[in-house]
């Protein structure tokens, strides 16, 4: 998987929850189409008058999930910036997506601003497939993200991890290793084992 295949992933599905945070610190989620996806970047747009504009041009920061009928999930986050030359990027956008001629007919459509994700972390988590199959992504200059569970020295070679895995994806060894690729990171492991002896990532 490549992360120009997650956002090609997320155009398909075009309808993504797009989720920000308002100016109290609470979470707000709304359905927001893919409009472009192009060289590892995701274009969307909003009305000027829209609670998500105001979000969006004051922190820039937003996280975006949809997952497809083989119940394929791409979760990216990350800054979207405004685009300058805004009606050259509306026009663009309206040839792809020619639907929104009915949502915002004539010049009505210069009221939308364009927005583009160009460095974000992505998830890409398969559901359809057994084992499940989880992969970190980046585009642009974002950092992989740490996140699940690693297997420290401490372990004592028990098995308990092993055996209460859901997806079996905990191999003996010294120390027990845990495959991230196939991980649900659900922490039944973390919460099983005898002797405190895994860690999380990230923290």
């Amino acid at each position: 998987m490549t992360a120009q295949n997650c956002l090609r992933i997320l155009r398909e599905v075009k309808d993504a929850a797009f989720a920000t945070v308002d100016e109290t610190g609470m979470p707000q989620v709304r359905i927001i189409d893919v409009m472009l996806i192009d060289q590892e970047k995701l274009y969307f747009c909003t009305a000027r008058g829209k609670d998500f504009y105001r979000q969006l041009t004051a922190s820039g920061q937003v996280a975006i999930t949809a997952m497809n009928h083989f119940f394929q999930m791409v979760r990216l986050s990350g800054r979207a910036r405004k685009l300058s030359g805004q009606k050259e990027w509306i026009d663009r956008i309206f040839e792809e997506n020619p639907v929104m001629n009915n949502v915002y007919p004539g010049e009505s459509r210069y009221i939308l601003e364009p927005f583009c994700i160009a460095d974000g972390q992505i998830e890409f988590f398969d559901l359809g497939r057994e084992p499940v199959f989880r992969e970190c992504l980046t585009i642009g200059n974002a950092r992989k993200p740490q996140k699940g569970f690693f297997i420290t020295d401490s372990c004592i070679g028990c098995g308990e991890c092993h055996r209460s895995c859901p997806q079996q994806c905990i191999e003996a060894g010294t120390p027990y290793t845990i495959r991230q690729d196939h991980c649900l990171h659900c922490g039944l492991c973390y919460e099983t084992c005898p002797v405190q002896a895994l860690e999380r990532k990230g923290i």
